[in-house]
């Protein structure tokens, strides 16, 4: 009853930090702002563990099984 929501939920996370993760090196590789009118390092830093966070939310969303 409970897996439906739970691979939802690892689904929704995984895929949000992983593209997440890939913006934010796209960006970071090209010397663009991640975040405009914010200290380009502090806002790479900060995206970059938002997007790791939702990858091991993902991770034990899917161990839950």
């Amino acid at each position: 009853m409970e897996r439906g929501p739970a691979i939802f939920a690892g689904i929704v996370f995984a895929l949000f930090g992983a593209g997440l993760l890939v913006w934010t090196a796209v960006r970071v590789r090209q010397r663009q702002p991640v975040a405009h009118g914010v200290n380009p390092v502090a806002s790479a830093t900060f995206a970059g563990l938002v997007s790791v966070i939702a990858l091991i939310l993902g991770t034990w969303c899917f161990t839950r099984l």
